[in-house]
């Protein structure tokens, strides 16, 4: 808490509703003076407050802004549980009451009926029911209740309302009745919930002859609710009236108090004031120009321990360090000073507040500095020694990373085998590498019964030193024993000054053991003991070699995976694109996840086409590995290769999934190999001119669609076969997008699991893609952030592409029609466009190459000739024709008239190609702009 000199002990400077400081009078006449000249006298002021104001006041107390509002609402919130609590209450007081009521008359009536005079000797007549039935009948009318049964004493009916169930078995718990007591059930019958009670009939000599059963629902003992509930609810509408009256009241006290301002008016002081003071983790100290500490923020009373009547005292007054209350006291200059108090190192900031016309004084701010020690884990709990070599068959080794297996096998030893344990290794393990001739061991793991022995700490550097036993026992391959390490000179040799606090610590005995699979060392692995009098004996010795011996092999286990999964990582990577390409139709943004179990095959890549088109794509290769990595390349390989046809996407697919068909088939032989079948793959064009977007998959999750108002969903796109199975044709969707929506593509990773539904994952997808920012990195990061923090098992790829459309300024279009005295008309007006965009320098070079397109199209194509020209990243001019013979770049011989077009194209283009449509063919040509 912050503490203002001058404040009460109840005040703080954090509350934003405290006092409002006395105004000048002036200040208080500016505020409270009449209409202006001239103005029109727009509100009327009744007890010294504005009536505008008041208004607004009485809006903030309903709304709850102000204090009273906030106690009005609670007085509301208070009488509302009062009177559901009291309704609650009445409502189970009358269900048991009834319960009660019900029981007691069930019970007067059946044992009424069967005690009286003629019942026994009925149930003896030749037709009891009768004689009886006209009885209960009677009976049943006179008391009110549902039914009154009679029966034998094996259930049988004589009697019931309905005559159709005389005469079958009674439903119901008899035999407490059989043996002369009395039987009293709650059921839910078919007339709803009731009582029913089962009463002996007994003969002159105690024998039981019948029995008789009364039954009566509780509906018809109840009611006392409906009588009492009006009186309950009238109070509380007096309770709430008197709430309202009493907040008006204390309300309009309020406001003539404070003169009408409002909770923000009074509040607008001090929010300054705090955000400066509690939105940093910094001491802040406000001293006075005589040296009393004017104010203190809670990190300043943290970090020097201020009494809490510190504000308007002087700071040497505070029991500071002398040279920290020197500082604060002098109001001197300081930048980062460091200051010891008590335990802590500060680093103090002060400058003079008198700068420039300011209050005398200065404000110091406060940094901890001090150093934070790290934390190492508390040991196990211990175990018998015997189960030892068991447990660590189970427990080192269950996941394949090496810090953590070092780490169990430390955790394993302490503290049933000895005090501390320590895993050191080669830093070639630890990148799943084969260690060669080292001289350092990196401290990899580190467990004991305290946290402060002088051992060196995890991650640290340790020299190898040939008198060691660390060293010994790595260049023998067996365990070297120090019983008594006060008496051994050689292991001092490797750090002399930690050796000692080790042995003054109380460390005295030592096992250190070679890591080592076959002729492989991977490091070592030490034992100490401190607590235990006695030292290491031999038979210690061959059960830390038998320990370390199991522990080895895991370990080498997990550093053969790390070598694999770095590898497949690393090639995995390596095929995946490292940079987009540079275009203007989309604005993309992509993350890769890889899998922590294995490396998958998910991919995705970006590829430019003519016409200012792009195409995007993600994929996604069954199985995990190298393998899957190396086939995930091929397939990325083929799709760059079969996209420079400008192949439509469902033709692209069906290339695809013939040639993952031959894969396997050429596969099918080999060993250890997993099948392709199965791949999955979503191709989509995107023409940022008619801003058409064309899709097709191949047993890939459809995509989803942000439109720019924000809403999602995902668009129907055909479902085609996964890669490799063939036979079924792909089919497309085209999707007319507007300019600024996001297209989100993505691979089975982020949607699906094992614990759940993929529907279930597509609508956290949804939800998170509806709560992301506008730009697609944005949306990226939304979308992982909100998946859940468990281990991956699937890789994931994740592209997002925001449209853009070519302005209509942009783009030139022609009709030519087929007369080669039109190309002349072609040219003209080709220099035109170019001198309106500026590009006069590629007048000459578009010329030609739109006049030998276009003579082309005449001679070989159709009636129908369109020339279009684009000017995006590049100078784009495209030729139409109905025609679908491809030319073809050949040399003119000497003799040959004609040839030399697609020539000079060629030459002159910076890229130049041909593509198919419905309607025939388009004739392209690219040229850098100047």
């Amino acid at each position: 808490m912050v503490r203002l000199l001058g404040r009460s002990g109840g005040g703080s400077a954090r509350r934003p509703g405290g006092p409002r400081p006395p105004q000048t009078p002036d200040r208080a006449h500016d505020r409270h003076e009449g209409p202006l000249k001239g103005s029109s006298p727009t509100r009327v002021e009744r007890d010294g407050v504005p009536t505008r104001r008041r208004t607004g006041a009485l809006r903030a107390v309903v709304g709850g802004r102000s204090v009273a509002g906030q106690v009005f609402v609670l007085q509301v919130v208070i009488v509302l549980l009062l009177v559901v609590a009291a309704v609650v209450a009445l409502v189970l007081q009358v269900r048991h009451d009834s319960t009660i009521e019900a029981r007691n008359r069930s019970v007067a009536v059946a044992q009424a009926f069967a005690n009286a005079p003629g019942t026994a000797e009925a149930l003896s007549s030749p037709d009891p029911s009768a004689v009886l039935q006209p009885r209960a009948e009677a009976a049943r009318r006179a008391t009110d209740v549902d039914f009154i049964v009679v029966m034998d004493t094996e259930g049988i009916r004589y009697t019931h309302p309905k005559p159709d169930r005389i005469g079958k078995k009674f439903v119901g718990n008899i035999a407490p009745a059989l043996a002369g007591g009395v039987v009293t059930e709650d059921i839910n019958g078919t007339i709803g919930p009731l009582v029913q009670a089962v009463v002996p009939v007994k003969a002159d000599d105690g024998k039981v002859v019948g029995l008789v059963s009364a039954g009566i629902t509780t509906a018809k003992v109840g009611g006392t609710a409906d009588q009492q509930m009006p009186l309950l609810l009238t109070a509380a509408a007096v309770g709430l009236a008197l709430a309202t009256a009493g907040t008006a009241l204390v309300s309009r006290r309020l406001l003539r108090q404070t003169h009408g301002l409002g909770p923000h008016e009074m509040t607008r002081m001090y929010e300054h004031h705090d955000a400066v003071l509690h939105a940093v983790r910094e001491g802040v100290l406000i001293v006075g120009g005589e040296g009393r500490l004017l104010l203190a923020n809670d990190e300043a009373h943290r970090l020097l321990d201020l009494p809490a009547d510190a504000e308007g005292r002087h700071v040497l007054d505070l029991s500071l360090p002398a040279d920290t209350a020197g500082l604060l006291a002098s109001g001197r200059v300081a930048t980062d000073e460091v200051h010891r108090v008590k335990d802590r190192l500060l680093a103090v900031n002060q400058r003079p507040t008198d700068i420039q016309g300011g209050p005398a004084g200065s404000v110091a701010t406060l940094r901890d500095s001090t150093e934070l020690r790290a934390l190492s884990g508390r040991a196990e709990v211990a175990r018998e020694r015997l189960d030892m070599l068991y447990d660590a068959t189970v427990g080192i080794g269950t996941s394949l990373d090496v810090t953590r297996t070092a780490e169990e096998l430390a955790e394993l030893s302490v503290p049933r085998f000895a005090d501390f344990a320590t895993v050191d290794l080669f830093d070639a393990v630890l990148s799943g590498g084969q260690p060669e001739a080292a001289t350092t061991l990196r401290r990899t793991a580190l467990s004991g019964i305290r946290e402060d022995a002088p051992l060196y700490k995890v991650g640290e550097r340790i020299p190898l030193v040939d008198s060691a036993p660390q060293a010994r026992g790595i260049s023998s391959g067996r365990a070297v024993l120090e019983a008594r390490l006060a008496e051994a000179t050689g292991w001092r040799a490797q750090d002399l000054e930690r050796s000692t606090q080790v042995i003054e610590y109380g460390i005295h005995s030592l096992i250190a053991v070679p890591l080592r699979v076959g002729d492989l060392v991977l490091g070592t692995v030490s034992f100490w003991r401190s607590d235990k009098p006695q030292p290491f004996d031999t038979e210690e010795v061959a059960l830390a070699e038998e320990l370390v011996t199991r522990a080895a092999v895991s370990i080498d286990n997990a550093r053969r995976y790390t070598r694999e999964h770095t590898m497949a990582v690393t090639l995995q990577r390596s095929l995946l694109p490292r940079r987009l390409p540079e275009q203007d139709a989309l604005d993309i943004a992509y993350k890769y996840l890889p899998a922590q179990a294995g490396v998958g095959g998910d991919w995705f890549d970006v590829l430019p086409l003519s016409g200012a088109r792009v195409a995007l794509v993600v994929g996604d290769v069954v199985g995990h590995g190298l393998h899957a990595a190396a086939t995930m390349g091929r397939l990325r390989t083929a799709v760059h290769n079969f996209s420079a046809l400008d192949l439509p996407p469902d033709e692209l697919l069906a290339l695809l999934d013939e040639l993952v068909a031959r894969i396997d088939q050429d596969e099918a032989e080999e060993s250890g190999n997993s099948p392709v079948t199965g791949a999955t793959c979503l191709y989509a064009v995107y023409d940022p001119v008619s801003r058409l977007c064309t899709i097709a998959r191949a047993g890939h999750p459809p995509p989803a669609l942000i439109h720019p108002d924000g809403s999602v969903e995902y668009p129907e796109v055909p479902a085609g076969p996964p890669l490799g199975l063939g036979g079924l044709p792909f089919e497309t969707a085209d999707l007319e997008l507007a300019e600024g929506s996001r297209l989100v593509l993505y691979t089975d990773g982020l949607v699906e699991d094992r614990e759940r539904d993929i529907d279930v994952g597509l609508e956290l997808l949804r939800t998170a893609l509806e709560q992301a920012g506008p730009s697609p990195e944005d949306t990226c990061r939304a979308v992982l952030d909100a998946r859940p923090p468990s281990r991956a098992t699937d890789d994931i790829a994740l592209i997002v592409a925001r449209t853009q459309a070519l302005a209509n300024d942009r783009i030139a279009e022609w009709q030519v029609p087929a007369d080669p005295a039109a190309v002349s008309d072609v040219r003209a007006a080709v220099s035109r466009q170019l001198s309106r965009w500026d590009l006069d320098d590629l007048a000459f070079t578009t010329e030609l190459i739109l006049s030998e397109l276009v003579t082309n199209a005449i001679r070989y194509g159709g009636d129908s000739i369109h020339v279009r020209m684009l000017f995006d990243r590049a100078l784009i001019c495209e030729v139409f024709d109905t025609s679908s013979t491809s030319p073809h770049l050949r040399y003119a011989a000497m003799t040959d008239e004609g040839g030399r077009g697609l020539f000079l194209v060629a030459q002159l283009s910076e890229r130049w190609g041909t593509r198919y449509t419905p309607e025939g063919k388009v004739i392209w040509a690219e040229q850098p702009l100047p």
